[in-house]
């Protein structure tokens, strides 16, 4: 009885690892075109590409470690506990993803400062 158990958890998980990861992918990759587009002074074809690097990178990282982190035990044996478990699982994989959110935006606020600090020192070497 166990291991239907654990095989209802993993049921369970993998569905919603594999969605959040894919929603907050969207949601950041699609919003972070605008920063590349302006780091990359809306050279179109760049900014486009650099982002699905990152975006494949993002899935990379995040689904290994939902696949990494997939182990679930039971002990008691009981449905109280595959929720507890599960939703121990599942939350820690959700902040583990709201850090690696935060930590792209990162990365594309001081690509686009690193960008604007580029673009004034090359105004004042034309200008002169």
């Amino acid at each position: 009885m166990e291991t239907s158990k654990i095989l209802i958890g993993y049921a369970i998980y993998l569905p919603i690892a594999i969605g959040l990861t894919i929603y907050v992918s969207k949601t950041l990759f699609k919003n972070s075109l605008i920063y590349m587009k302006d780091i990359f002074n809306g050279r179109d074809e760049i900014a486009k590409a650099t982002n699905k690097l990152f975006e494949t990178g993002f899935y990379l990282l995040n689904l290994g470690f939902a696949l990494m982190i997939l182990e679930l035990y039971l002990y008691q044996n009981s449905y109280q506990e595959l929720i507890e478990r599960l939703s121990y699982k599942i939350g820690g994989f959700a902040i583990y993803l709201g850090i690696m959110l935060f930590v792209n935006l990162y990365f594309f606020f001081r690509g686009k400062r690193k960008a604007k600090e580029n673009h004034k020192e090359a105004r004042i070497v034309i200008n002169g």
